[in-house]
Protein backbone atom coordinates (compact mmCIF):
# COMPACT_ATOMS: atom_id res chain seq x y z
CA UNK A 1 0.00 0.00 0.00
CA UNK A 2 1.33 3.84 -1.19
CA UNK A 3 1.97 5.89 1.52
CA UNK A 4 -0.44 8.63 2.43
CA UNK A 5 0.56 12.36 1.79
CA UNK A 6 1.08 14.45 4.52
CA UNK A 7 -0.02 17.83 3.60
CA UNK A 8 -1.02 18.59 7.19
CA UNK A 9 2.59 19.40 8.05
CA UNK A 10 2.49 22.12 4.68
CA UNK A 11 2.72 25.67 7.51
CA UNK A 12 0.38 27.24 4.81
CA UNK A 13 -2.20 24.16 4.72
CA UNK A 14 -1.75 23.31 8.68
CA UNK A 15 -2.68 27.56 9.70
CA UNK A 16 -5.47 27.77 7.03
CA UNK A 17 -6.28 23.84 8.69
CA UNK A 18 -6.86 25.01 11.84
CA UNK A 19 -8.73 28.57 10.78
CA UNK A 20 -11.18 26.63 9.45
CA UNK A 21 -11.77 24.36 12.59
CA UNK A 22 -11.67 26.91 15.49
CA UNK A 23 -14.45 28.04 13.50
CA UNK A 24 -17.87 26.83 15.32
CA UNK A 25 -20.14 27.14 12.34
CA UNK A 26 -18.09 25.19 10.29
CA UNK A 27 -19.00 22.30 8.27
CA UNK A 28 -17.22 20.29 10.61
CA UNK A 29 -19.18 21.50 13.57
CA UNK A 30 -22.55 21.64 12.77
CA UNK A 31 -22.71 18.62 10.39
CA UNK A 32 -20.02 16.06 10.56
CA UNK A 33 -19.32 15.95 14.57
CA UNK A 34 -23.00 15.65 15.48
CA UNK A 35 -23.61 12.99 13.03
CA UNK A 36 -20.08 10.51 13.87
CA UNK A 37 -20.81 10.78 17.87
CA UNK A 38 -24.63 10.07 17.12
CA UNK A 39 -23.08 6.76 15.79
CA UNK A 40 -21.10 5.77 18.53
CA UNK A 41 -21.88 2.90 20.57
CA UNK A 42 -21.92 3.00 24.74
CA UNK A 43 -17.69 3.65 24.70
CA UNK A 44 -17.70 2.71 28.57
CA UNK A 45 -14.79 0.63 29.21
CA UNK A 46 -14.10 0.15 25.42
CA UNK A 47 -10.74 0.23 23.71
CA UNK A 48 -10.96 3.02 20.71
CA UNK A 49 -8.48 3.15 17.92
CA UNK A 50 -8.94 6.78 16.39
CA UNK A 51 -7.41 6.84 12.72
CA UNK A 52 -6.37 10.52 11.26
CA UNK A 53 -7.05 11.93 15.07
CA UNK A 54 -5.34 15.32 13.84
CA UNK A 55 -5.83 17.60 17.30
CA UNK A 56 -6.96 15.19 19.14
CA UNK A 57 -10.84 16.73 20.19
CA UNK A 58 -12.43 13.25 19.31
CA UNK A 59 -9.98 11.14 21.45
CA UNK A 60 -11.08 13.58 24.67
CA UNK A 61 -14.41 12.92 23.79
CA UNK A 62 -14.28 9.28 23.58
CA UNK A 63 -12.51 9.04 26.69
CA UNK A 64 -15.17 11.60 28.69
CA UNK A 65 -17.47 8.82 27.33
CA UNK A 66 -15.67 6.17 29.46
CA UNK A 67 -13.26 4.68 27.21
CA UNK A 68 -11.17 2.69 28.90
CA UNK A 69 -7.68 3.08 26.29
CA UNK A 70 -7.75 5.57 23.76
CA UNK A 71 -5.02 5.45 20.85
CA UNK A 72 -4.91 8.71 18.42
CA UNK A 73 -3.23 7.85 15.22
CA UNK A 74 -2.07 10.56 13.24
CA UNK A 75 0.79 11.08 10.10
CA UNK A 76 1.14 14.64 11.17
CA UNK A 77 3.80 15.70 13.32
CA UNK A 78 2.45 19.53 14.15
CA UNK A 79 -1.12 18.20 14.17
CA UNK A 80 -0.12 15.80 17.26
CA UNK A 81 2.21 18.40 19.08
CA UNK A 82 -0.89 19.94 19.59
CA UNK A 83 -2.76 16.95 20.55
CA UNK A 84 -0.17 15.84 22.89
CA UNK A 85 -0.31 19.27 24.49
CA UNK A 86 -3.61 19.85 24.67
CA UNK A 87 -4.71 16.18 26.09
CA UNK A 88 -1.40 15.25 28.09
CA UNK A 89 -3.38 12.07 29.42
CA UNK A 90 -4.47 10.50 25.83
CA UNK A 91 -1.80 8.32 24.09
CA UNK A 92 -0.73 9.31 20.73
CA UNK A 93 1.42 7.92 18.10
CA UNK A 94 2.63 9.48 14.44
CA UNK A 95 1.91 6.53 11.59
CA UNK A 96 0.43 6.00 8.43
CA UNK A 97 -2.96 5.41 8.65
CA UNK A 98 -2.84 3.47 5.37
CA UNK A 99 -0.85 0.80 6.90
CA UNK A 100 -1.93 -0.91 10.28
CA UNK A 101 1.01 -2.86 10.51
CA UNK A 102 1.78 -1.16 13.75
CA UNK A 103 -0.81 -1.94 15.51
CA UNK A 104 -0.39 -4.83 17.71
CA UNK A 105 -3.30 -4.72 19.89
CA UNK A 106 -7.17 -5.27 19.25
CA UNK A 107 -10.13 -2.43 19.48
CA UNK A 108 -13.12 -2.42 20.42
CA UNK A 109 -14.15 0.71 18.46
CA UNK A 110 -12.28 1.80 15.65
CA UNK A 111 -13.15 5.64 14.48
CA UNK A 112 -12.04 8.15 11.70
CA UNK A 113 -13.23 11.26 11.45
CA UNK A 114 -12.55 12.93 7.31
CA UNK A 115 -9.34 11.10 6.92
CA UNK A 116 -9.93 7.95 4.69
CA UNK A 117 -10.42 9.92 1.81
CA UNK A 118 -6.38 10.30 1.77
CA UNK A 119 -6.23 6.76 1.73
CA UNK A 120 -5.61 5.12 -1.61
CA UNK A 121 -6.59 1.51 -1.54
CA UNK A 122 -9.55 1.45 1.11
CA UNK A 123 -10.25 -2.12 -0.22
CA UNK A 124 -6.79 -2.91 1.43
CA UNK A 125 -7.58 -0.33 4.75
CA UNK A 126 -11.05 -1.55 4.92
CA UNK A 127 -9.20 -5.24 5.84
CA UNK A 128 -6.77 -3.79 8.01
CA UNK A 129 -9.26 -1.74 9.90
CA UNK A 130 -11.08 -5.14 10.38
CA UNK A 131 -7.79 -7.02 11.51
CA UNK A 132 -7.36 -4.97 14.46
CA UNK A 133 -11.38 -4.53 15.67
CA UNK A 134 -12.65 -7.37 18.29
CA UNK A 135 -15.36 -9.48 16.70
CA UNK A 136 -18.07 -7.48 17.16
CA UNK A 137 -16.81 -4.19 17.10
CA UNK A 138 -17.72 -1.61 14.86
CA UNK A 139 -15.92 0.82 12.34
CA UNK A 140 -17.30 4.22 12.40
CA UNK A 141 -16.03 6.79 10.13
CA UNK A 142 -16.55 9.85 8.11
CA UNK A 143 -15.52 10.97 4.79
CA UNK A 144 -16.09 13.79 2.50
CA UNK A 145 -19.17 12.72 0.41
CA UNK A 146 -18.46 11.00 -3.28
CA UNK A 147 -20.10 13.43 -5.05
CA UNK A 148 -17.74 16.20 -3.52
CA UNK A 149 -15.29 13.78 -4.23
CA UNK A 150 -16.23 12.94 -7.58
CA UNK A 151 -15.23 15.96 -9.94
CA UNK A 152 -11.50 15.68 -11.61
CA UNK A 153 -11.19 19.73 -11.45
CA UNK A 154 -12.88 20.00 -7.76
CA UNK A 155 -16.33 20.52 -6.68
CA UNK A 156 -18.07 23.45 -8.07
CA UNK A 157 -21.74 25.52 -8.34
CA UNK A 158 -23.83 26.37 -11.14
CA UNK A 159 -24.70 29.59 -9.95
CA UNK A 160 -27.33 32.77 -11.06
CA UNK A 161 -26.45 36.46 -12.13
CA UNK A 162 -26.57 37.27 -8.84
CA UNK A 163 -24.29 34.19 -7.69
CA UNK A 164 -26.63 32.29 -6.15
CA UNK A 165 -26.42 28.54 -6.03
CA UNK A 166 -28.49 26.87 -8.50
CA UNK A 167 -27.87 23.40 -8.09
CA UNK A 168 -24.24 21.10 -8.03
CA UNK A 169 -22.27 20.44 -11.00
CA UNK A 170 -21.35 16.44 -10.59
CA UNK A 171 -18.58 15.18 -13.32
CA UNK A 172 -16.84 12.48 -13.49
CA UNK A 173 -18.12 10.38 -10.89
CA UNK A 174 -17.77 6.66 -11.99
CA UNK A 175 -14.11 7.57 -13.04
CA UNK A 176 -12.61 6.38 -9.46
CA UNK A 177 -8.57 7.39 -8.24
CA UNK A 178 -6.34 10.44 -7.04
CA UNK A 179 -8.15 13.81 -7.44
CA UNK A 180 -4.96 16.36 -7.15
CA UNK A 181 -7.41 19.67 -6.04
CA UNK A 182 -6.63 22.89 -4.59
CA UNK A 183 -7.78 23.03 -0.82
CA UNK A 184 -5.92 26.00 1.51
CA UNK A 185 -3.08 25.09 -0.91
CA UNK A 186 -2.52 23.43 -4.39
CA UNK A 187 -1.77 19.95 -4.99
CA UNK A 188 -3.62 18.42 -1.95
CA UNK A 189 -4.50 14.28 -2.96
CA UNK A 190 -7.34 12.64 -1.91
CA UNK A 191 -9.32 9.60 -3.57
CA UNK A 192 -12.72 9.38 -5.25
CA UNK A 193 -14.49 6.32 -4.78
CA UNK A 194 -18.11 5.46 -5.40
CA UNK A 195 -20.90 4.37 -3.05
CA UNK A 196 -20.61 0.55 -3.80
CA UNK A 197 -17.03 0.59 -3.95
CA UNK A 198 -17.50 2.10 -0.22
CA UNK A 199 -19.96 -0.35 0.77
CA UNK A 200 -18.29 -3.54 -1.25
CA UNK A 201 -15.19 -3.40 0.19
CA UNK A 202 -16.00 -3.06 3.87
CA UNK A 203 -18.37 -5.92 3.55
CA UNK A 204 -15.38 -7.87 1.54
CA UNK A 205 -13.40 -7.02 4.72
CA UNK A 206 -15.80 -9.00 6.96
CA UNK A 207 -18.14 -5.88 7.90
CA UNK A 208 -21.88 -5.53 8.05
CA UNK A 209 -23.58 -1.77 7.42
CA UNK A 210 -25.61 -0.71 10.34
CA UNK A 211 -26.30 2.43 9.39
CA UNK A 212 -25.01 4.98 7.12
CA UNK A 213 -25.71 9.05 7.12
CA UNK A 214 -25.13 12.08 4.84
CA UNK A 215 -25.91 15.07 7.39
CA UNK A 216 -27.06 18.35 6.52
CA UNK A 217 -28.07 21.65 8.12
CA UNK A 218 -30.76 21.90 10.39
CA UNK A 219 -33.42 24.50 9.57
CA UNK A 220 -32.30 27.04 11.90
CA UNK A 221 -28.45 27.14 10.49
CA UNK A 222 -30.53 27.13 6.96
CA UNK A 223 -32.37 30.51 8.44
CA UNK A 224 -29.15 31.76 10.25
CA UNK A 225 -26.89 31.85 6.29
CA UNK A 226 -29.10 31.01 3.70
CA UNK A 227 -25.75 30.29 2.05
CA UNK A 228 -25.88 26.65 4.07
CA UNK A 229 -28.84 25.91 1.89
CA UNK A 230 -26.62 24.20 -1.27
CA UNK A 231 -25.94 21.16 1.14
CA UNK A 232 -29.37 19.99 0.80
CA UNK A 233 -28.60 19.75 -3.17
CA UNK A 234 -24.83 17.92 -2.21
CA UNK A 235 -24.30 17.04 1.21
CA UNK A 236 -20.29 17.70 2.40
CA UNK A 237 -20.31 14.11 4.58
CA UNK A 238 -20.70 10.65 4.29
CA UNK A 239 -21.00 8.69 7.68
CA UNK A 240 -20.82 5.19 7.49
CA UNK A 241 -21.08 2.50 10.79
CA UNK A 242 -20.11 -0.97 10.00
CA UNK A 243 -19.51 -3.86 12.48
CA UNK A 244 -17.25 -6.70 12.38
CA UNK A 245 -19.16 -10.05 11.66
Amino acid sequence: MSKSQNIFDNQEFFDGYKKIRSNRYSANNLEEKPALFSLAPDLAGKAVLDLGCGYGENCAEFKARGASTVLGVDISEKMLAVAIEEHPDIEFLRADMSDLSFIKGKYDVVFSSLAVHYVEDFSAFAKSVCDVINPGGYFIFSQEHPLTTAPITGASWFRDDDGNVLHYKLTDYARGGKRNTKWIVEGVEKHHRTFSEIVNSLCEAGFSIERMMEPVPTEETIAMDKSWEKDLHKPNFLLVKAKKQ
